[in-house]
């Protein structure tokens, strides 16, 4: 038996599994891991299992041959997983975990990438996209058994400007309504927001002239929406880009021309199924580049937060980060 050590306080308390003396092989380093919990997402299901979590973390180690010491890092404020991921990385972490939704993820991606630390996903969102496309399943137990036994894999990521993104970075409708809904409504939260702000947007819709350089053309038209997918998902399950891929070394373009209220409206939920892909109004394309210029300024959305107005340029970084993935997934991720 191996014996289970804890630092003194609940908050960043380090914890380290070390098996009894010859078990592990001198030359195998100890793996140092800093999980990044959002307490806040998925409306504090964070909060609620941190727990759950610290109990599966002590039970996995304990399975290892080798030490694994690990601490756990709560936010309180945007921005706080970003800082807390970068900090952890300069003092020796060589495990980033993000616990949290896509948000929390995207944050800790923007804290990491470029270091070398590897990343490791506990999904606790409501959305969860971006692990459900690398094969990583929404149970804590799993989650986290992947955590410790899954293997390394190596996937792109978006670069928009000075900031990366996990699933998708563009202009248009779907930055407009996520603009409404961090303004906030006096008593409407997550869902019913959402579906309120798309309302009160329709109202406000208007196209404009889009200008779409893609690595060597460039396409103009009067439009809804621009998108670039790193992968097919974004906003809890809009399959924007269905064929996007996370290893393919490419952006998936996603523009939506002029189109009528009604048209839109009949055609949006089709995007959850990814069956809007043959609708006349749709292009998809696919680029390692892509600059977007617009008559007038539109909000631009990153990874679900509003980072500026366009103009926008973003391109693709191949094997940009490598994250732990389930051992006996399908090394191109699930359809």
């Amino acid at each position: 038996m191996g014996r289970l050590t804890r630092g003194a306080s609940r908050m960043g308390a380090a914890r380290t599994f070390a098996p009894t003396e010859g078990a592990c092989a001198q030359s195998t380093p100890a793996r140092h891991a800093v999980v990044v919990l959002n307490p806040a997402a998925g409306r504090g299901t964070g909060a609620r299992r941190r727990e759950d979590l610290e109990a599966l973390l002590a039970a996995e180690a304990a399975t290892r041959r080798c030490p694994f010491a690990w601490r756990i890092l709560e936010t309180r404020a945007p921005g706080d997983a970003a800082r807390l991921a970068r900090a952890a990385a300069a003092d020796g972490a060589d495990l980033l975990v993000a616990a949290g939704g896509d948000g929390t993820l995207s944050e800790v991606v923007n804290g990491i990438a470029g270091s070398g630390v590897r990343l490791g996903i506990v999904p606790l969102g409501t959305g969860n996209d971006f692990a459900r496309e690398l094969g990583v399943h929404a149970s804590l137990g799993r989650s986290v058994h992947t955590l410790i036994h899954g293997v390394p894999r190596r996937v792109d990521l978006g670069r928009a400007g000075d900031r990366w993104f996990i699933n998708v970075a563009g202009c248009g409708f779907d930055a407009a309504v996520a603009a409404r809904v961090n303004r906030g409504f006096r008593r409407l939260r997550g869902t019913t927001a959402y579906l309120a702000a798309v309302c009160l947007e329709l109202c406000r819709l208007r196209p404009t002239g889009i200008a779409v350089a893609v690595d060597d053309r460039t396409i103009e038209m009067r439009g809804l929406l621009c998108a670039m997918a790193n992968s097919p998902s974004y906003g809890g399950g809009m399959r924007i880009a269905p064929d996007a891929r996370i290893d393919d070394g490419l952006l998936d373009v996603f523009l939506l021309a002029e189109a009528g209220r009604l048209e839109f409206l009949r055609a949006f939920p089709r995007v959850f199924r990814g069956a809007h892909v043959n609708h006349p109004k749709v292009t998809l394309l696919r680029a390692r580049r892509v600059a977007v210029e617009t008559a007038s300024p539109l909000p631009v959305l990153i990874d679900g937060e509003v980072w500026g107005t366009t103009p926008m340029q973003c391109h693709v970084v191949p094997g940009a980060i490598e994250v732990m993935a389930p051992a006996s997934a399908d090394r191109t991720g699930p359809r």
